[in-house]
């Protein structure tokens, strides 16, 4: 019997070797290929890129495949590349659209077939689900030949770099960033966006050390290619051996990004999309929308009162962001995990411009990255926050949504409960102006509890409180 595919925030993901197999790809393929034609959007071409992952190369020619056997022009990476290298390919060739081989920042064991739009971002639920319908039966698959595809040039391969990096050049000032005289360390997690930061940076005074920058498909010490604790730990470390000004940490597919301060402290994914809109804000003084996850920070409102600009919340993952910014014509658009996106270039998660804008905040100011954090808890006050995801029982997962709906509590963990949003999941709004979110990942089958709070020492009562709501303490 054929896997029932289900797309989620960007696309779908599956074990290797399990449910995520040559055969499901091509067949994802062809659900893409159909959608494009349907919708009259198969003339302009598709880009198909990859990661690191095993055999993401693979996996990329089978999608390549079958999307040409619908004459379809496909435009696919030389290299593996970062997502966001990928996306603005889009841009570039003026294409319908990418599918992109990745599984970000899961569990080596996984892939992904990620998807997007022409606009270069996630594609909205309802493009999600047209893809979806369109998924045929295996047997149903149309392809032609890798090579054959490549001599009459249904395939063509070309290299995204160049194109990317211009854009690089008119987004940030890399002339002053080379020239700082910093010292970077760098996690690129083995994956995809090894090398990124070195050879950007590199023809001036500003040193770069890397760690994990090389390809490994099994991502040795750590148990994702994500940057949050404890992935960065090594990063962290480094930062304090090396003496660097900075520790800058990007996924497996260099999509989203961690950093730490000149202390070897980590500067978490609500912290960071913070920092990332004072810098817009503040430091280039520039002005628009922010949107934002329900998940993510409260300092964004703060920051958006202070500033005079609006703030939109929405669903969980770029499906929602990204629409929204386009909407809105939004200066940034970002997410709890670590993605975020910026007003000029792609209504997407960038790693690799965020750490750069991360680093000219430092430069444009002379602050070091500490200093940054205490100037932005002096304009919205002291923020702390975390994250657990847990396995649940999955037969379990009924009554837990059950659970959530019904519940009702007045206070949690001392705090008083001021509201509940439903929008994405179960948000609980507190009397500090912080917020437990409760929801089922969309990517991976576990329950993740994410608190933010104005009192450090609340975190984990928090955290507990959430858990015994949702039943699993």
């Amino acid at each position: 019997m054929a896997t029932q595919i289900i797309f989620g925030t960007d696309g779908w993901r599956g074990v290797i070797a399990d449910d995520y197999t040559f055969e499901n790809v091509r067949r994802c393929a062809q659900g893409m290929a159909q959608y494009l034609l349907d919708t009259n959007q198969a003339a302009r071409g598709l880009v198909v890129g990859y990661d690191t992952r095993f055999e993401s190369d693979l996996f990329a020619q089978a999608a390549a495949e079958v999307v040409a056997a619908h004459g379809i022009q496909v435009y696919l990476v030389d290299k593996a590349t970062p997502t966001p290298v990928i996306s603005y390919a889009i841009l570039d060739q003026k294409a319908a659209g990418a599918v992109n081989i990745t599984a970000s920042h899961n569990p080596p064991t996984w892939n992904g077939f990620k998807v997007r739009a022409d606009y270069a971002g996630a594609i909205a639920p309802d493009g999600l689900k047209m893809i979806e319908a369109r998924i045929p039966a295996p047997e149903k698959i149309k392809r032609v030949a890798f090579n054959e595809a490549v001599t009459r040039g249904t395939i063509q391969i070309f290299d995204p770099i160049p194109a990317y990096l211009q854009q690089l050049a008119r987004l940030v000032d890399l002339k002053r960033l080379r020239n700082a005289g910093l010292t970077i360390a760098v996690d690129s997690m083995w994956g995809a966006g090894a090398g990124w930061f070195k050879n950007i940076l590199a023809g001036g005074t500003t040193r770069v050390v890397e760690i994990h920058g090389t390809r490994n498909p099994s991502f040795p010490e750590m148990h994702s290619p994500e940057p949050i604790r404890p992935n960065v730990d090594h990063l962290m470390e480094l930062v304090t051996r090396k003496r660097a000004d900075l520790g800058i940490a990007t996924d497996g597919d260099a999509d989203r990004v961690g950093a730490s301060t000149e202390k070897g402290v980590f500067i978490d994914q609500l912290q960071m999309y913070a920092l990332l809109a004072l810098y817009l804000l503040e430091a280039r003084g520039m002005r628009g929308p922010i949107v934002k996850t329900l998940n993510t920070t409260s300092m964004l409102d703060l920051l958006g009162k202070k500033f005079g600009v609006p703030v939109h919340e929405c669903g969980v993952g770029f499906k929602y962001v990204a629409p929204k910014m386009l909407e809105t014509d939004a200066l940034i658009g970002g997410e709890e995990s670590g993605g975020y996106a910026f007003r000029g270039h792609l209504p997407e998660r960038d790693g690799i411009v965020a750490g750069l804008f991360l680093l000219d905040f430092v430069v444009q100011t002379g602050k070091r990255p500490s200093q940054l954090l205490a100037h932005l808890f002096d304009l919205v006050g002291p923020h702390y926050y975390h994250r657990v995801d847990t396995d649940f029982p999955a037969d379990q997962r009924a009554a837990i949504l059950q659970r959530l709906q019904d519940a009702q509590p007045k206070e949690l963990a001392g705090f008083g409960v001021t509201g509940k949003n439903t929008m994405d999941g179960f948000k609980f709004l507190l009397n500090d102006g912080g917020w437990i979110v409760i929801r089922f990942s969309g990517t991976e089958p576990i329950m993740r509890f994410y608190v933010e709070t104005t009192r450090e020492e609340k975190v984990q009562a928090l955290l507990d409180a959430g858990l015994k709501l949702a039943g699993l303490r």
